[in-house]
């Protein structure tokens, strides 16, 4: 007896079959097949893999030792023993868009719960919930959140790659036959391995993440017949998770989603959770770090607010050095007291002067560290994670607290608490500037995993005492950036980089996940401070200007020109954010001759942003073609305005003069087959093009 369950919509959909014994098999995944039909229902033939028994390859979170003899997505024992798992007894529970399907092992004594989830963006989420139900411990060395199918064929990956600075670097592969894994072992999202794919075959298209900021692992495995499993879940170190008699694991949630809009509209709809549950226009942001470093004087920082408010930035963050005696990064981690050197009547008249000048306050903590010069650790030296008899090793002149000790999560959560309320604070960048190592407790074992929702918890604590405080998730720049922190926090730090030709790459990778409004940019200084390249203003602002804006320098240094000019530019963001920020609008064209092209659309307004990083190959560049979301809004358009003034073209056309003028109209659908004819830019500059309906022309909502 079997019983076929789908999630999903005809546009996106998974089936599942539910046998009398084994994982439930994937009947369909992606477009629904109607997987109901009974051609899905026939048998495969006996002997596959050599057994007298037909055995299902493509299936849920398969385990082995029992005919299946690819990756198995479930392993475990209870000292050696019981290692084989074999899932009968199959049921469905069905609660609105979600089924959740369990079955038992009665001879292994365990039992698993899968829940599967549609959502309104046309995302599915599926998690993994394990229980031991026998009498001893089992040790549990791996259990995936989620399983994907993947089709028969030539299959193209996408993934992300990088390092601190160069994050979200997109990286294209075609499979073979073997095995594809990433894992990470830095005990947050990293810088190197996010855990995020693209899945692209002859006919089928799909992106997969995992909500969680710890170590994970993703596994794409081929089956008998060529298809494909992918596998998505938590990463284990050796003996981590150990479950008592009784005991659960609850995996994090994985997504499947067909394209970009889908997972965009899932952050916004479901993921976000906004005080008062709605956004609110982003704030134009002015950060210190840049600007200041460690050096914090309250007058000169009075003086910073007062420019910043006459540009119309709206929020005041104050970074790094604010705290017990933080004159450079080597000490007082820990001690989240006012520095009464630098704040002798503490924090209040710099908030009071910025809040005073209408722009929010916000600041900097990095509650999971500890610095060994620092009065913590000097009383509490156990509290770092720690095993016994291995060197403590440090990273940035650090070392990471033990948050699964009540005591320490207490201490930190009261520290935080008195700051956030005692004073008129309404954002928090929360940050974490190294990896983990030698990641154990007083017992000796690895705790990784706990470590990851122990500051998930620390955070959820400081959300529910202060729900109107926003938070972001900076972690050395865009270490610790995934569906799992984003559900806690409202914004990322996306690269400690901020020089404009890096973050072209950075941006245009780290925005197939996740929409603009949530992914900080700040226009730095020039000279860069991570590169040292020098860009001009307006290149700076307009690789920024769709995202979450920032500045990212001491506005007093600017000069006249430049003050007058970045207020063209602040002006022009606010003017702009609610078509960059608004639902199912933006795009971006994958770049050509090292041009890049995004934007956002609407009925009303089509942005296109234009950037050239490197010097082209080509005599000329091809015309822009649109994509097919901003073809549909159809009508005739025209160019109303275009920022710089004064663009910097290599050469220019009389007709292109004239299209850029406004002067010459034309229809979406002849843009889509002809493309834009724009004149070639400089390398290192860009331009923003706003279009408007031509009068008389039509406009289809």
């Amino acid at each position: 007896m079997t019983e076929l369950v789908t999630v999903g919509s005809a546009d996106f959909a998974i089936s599942l079959r539910l046998r009398d014994c084994g994982m439930p098999e994937i009947v369909s995944f992606g477009k629904a097949r109607l997987a109901d039909d009974p051609i899905f229902g026939v048998e495969r033939s006996s002997r596959v893999n050599g057994m007298d028994i037909a055995i299902p390859s493509a299936v849920l979170l398969p385990t082995g030792g029992l005919g299946f003899f690819g990756w198995p997505a479930i392993e475990g024992h209870r000292k050696g023993r019981d290692f084989i798992a074999e899932f009968a007894g199959w049921t469905a529970e069905y609660s609105g868009n979600r089924i959740v399907v369990s079955g038992k092992d009665k001879i292994a004594g365990l039992q698993i719960a899968i829940a599967v989830a549609a959502h309104p963006s046309g995302v599915i989420s599926m998690s993994t919930r394990f229980t031991n139900c026998g009498d001893e411990d089992y040790q549990l060395d791996r259990c995936m959140a989620a399983t994907f199918l993947a089709p028969v064929g030539e299959v193209e990956l996408t993934s992300f790659t990088g390092m601190w600075g160069r994050e979200f670097q997109i990286r294209r592969e075609t499979l073979g036959n073997g095995i594809w894994s990433q894992e990470s072992r830095r005990g947050r999202t990293s810088h190197d391995r996010f855990p995020m794919l693209f899945v692209e075959g002859a006919d089928q298209r799909f992106g997969v993440t995992l909500g969680w900021s710890g170590n994970h692992q993703i596994v794409v495995d081929r089956t008998d017949d060529g298809r494909r499993l992918v596998h998505l879940g938590e990463l284990f170190e050796p003996g981590e998770l150990i479950l008592a008699a009784g005991e659960s694991y609850q995996s994090p949630p994985a997504f499947a989603g067909a394209d970009t809009a889908a997972f965009h509209a899932y952050v916004r709809g479901e993921l976000m959770n906004w005080p008062g549950g709605v956004m609110t226009p982003r704030p134009v942001t002015l950060n210190t770090w840049e600007g200041n470093y460690f050096d914090h004087q309250v007058e000169p920082l009075k003086a910073q607010a007062t420019a910043a408010a006459g540009l119309g930035i709206e929020r005041f963050v104050l970074d790094d050095g604010w705290f017990g005696r933080r004159d450079d990064d080597t000490s007082s981690l820990g001690d989240w007291d006012i520095d009464p050197r630098k704040y002798p009547d503490g924090l209040r008249p710099l908030i009071d002067h910025v809040t005073g000048l209408g722009m929010e306050f916000g600041i900097w903590f990095e509650p999971e560290m500890v610095s060994p010069v620092s009065e913590l650790y000097k009383a509490h030296p156990e509290w770092a994670l720690q095993i016994a008899g291995r060197p403590l090793l440090q990273s940035r002149t650090q070392l990471v607290l033990d948050l699964t000790r009540p005591e320490v999560s207490d201490y930190l959560f009261a520290k935080i608490d008195a700051v956030l309320g005692n004073h008129a604070i309404s954002y928090v960048k929360w940050d974490m500037n190294r990896d983990l190592t030698h990641a154990g407790g007083r017992d000796g074992k690895a705790k990784v995993a706990a470590q990851t929702r122990a500051v998930y918890a620390l955070m959820d604590r400081i959300r529910a005492a202060h729900p109107n405080v926003e938070i972001e998730s900076c972690a050395s720049g865009g270490g610790r950036i995934d569906y799992g922190v984003l559900s806690r926090t409202h914004r990322v730090w996306t690269s400690d980089c901020t020089d404009a030709l890096e973050r072209l790459e950075i941006q245009r990778g780290a925005a197939v996940f996740l929409p603009p409004e949530v992914l900080g940019s700040h226009l730095s200084a020039s000279p860069n401070h991570q590169t040292g390249r020098r860009h001009t203003l307006s290149f700076r602002a307009l690789v920024a200007i769709a995202y979450h804006l920032g500045v990212e320098l001491n506005p007093l240094e600017l000069t006249d020109e430049e003050r007058s000019e970045l207020e063209i530019y602040v002006k022009a963001h606010k003017r702009l954010r609610g078509l960059f920020h608004a639902p199912g609008a933006a795009f971006q064209i994958d770049p050509v001759d090292g041009r890049y092209v995004w934007g956002a659309a609407s009925p009303e307004k089509i942005v296109v942003i234009v950037a050239q990083g490197p010097q082209m190959v080509g005599e000329q560049p091809a015309p822009i073609k649109l994509p097919d979301s901003v073809v549909r809004l159809g009508g005739t358009w025209k160019i109303a305005n275009a920022l710089p003034p004064s663009p910097e073209f290599i050469r220019i056309s009389e007709g292109q003069k004239r299209l850029l003028s406004g002067d010459i109209s034309f229809d979406l659908s002849t843009a889509r087959a002809a493309g834009l004819p724009l004149p070639m830019l400089k390398p290192e500059s860009a331009l923003l093009l706003e279009l408007e309906p031509a009068k008389g022309g039509k406009i289809h909502g």
